[in-house]
């Protein structure tokens, strides 16, 4: 089967789709500095919606979605801008975990997988 990469780096591709599966690196804030979780977390859904969308999918085929956030007392903050993004009925197996991430200026990581 083809494997068709998008947005290459040297160190990662941002999309990767193998057949009818969309795989997303994990997703940080545009500009994250001074800016809390709700905003990241906004931020970071409209670039999904981006990638998936350039290839071929939307939120309503998300499969799974893995979400790091560097404080878990803030996981009701972002669980109300997930929750009112999510396709209600379509929503994907999840998992949500503290982490320590690239810079303290991030404060929310998303990485999702879709079918097409």
């Amino acid at each position: 089967m083809k494997i068709e990469r998008h947005d290459v780096a040297a160190r990662m591709s941002k999309v990767v789709m193998h057949g009818d599966t969309v795989y997303l690196a994990g997703i940080v804030a545009d500009e994250p500095k001074g800016k809390n979780v709700t905003e990241q977390t906004k931020s970071i859904l409209s670039q999904i919606d981006g990638f998936l969308k350039k290839a071929g999918t939307d939120k309503s085929k998300l499969l799974s979605a893995n979400i790091w956030i560097t404080d878990m007392s803030t996981f009701q903050e972002m669980n109300a801008v997930w929750d009112a993004w999510v396709s209600l009925g379509n929503t994907p197996a999840r998992a949500t975990v503290e982490a320590k991430l690239a810079t303290p200026d991030y404060k929310v990581e998303i990485m999702v997988v879709a079918a097409k």
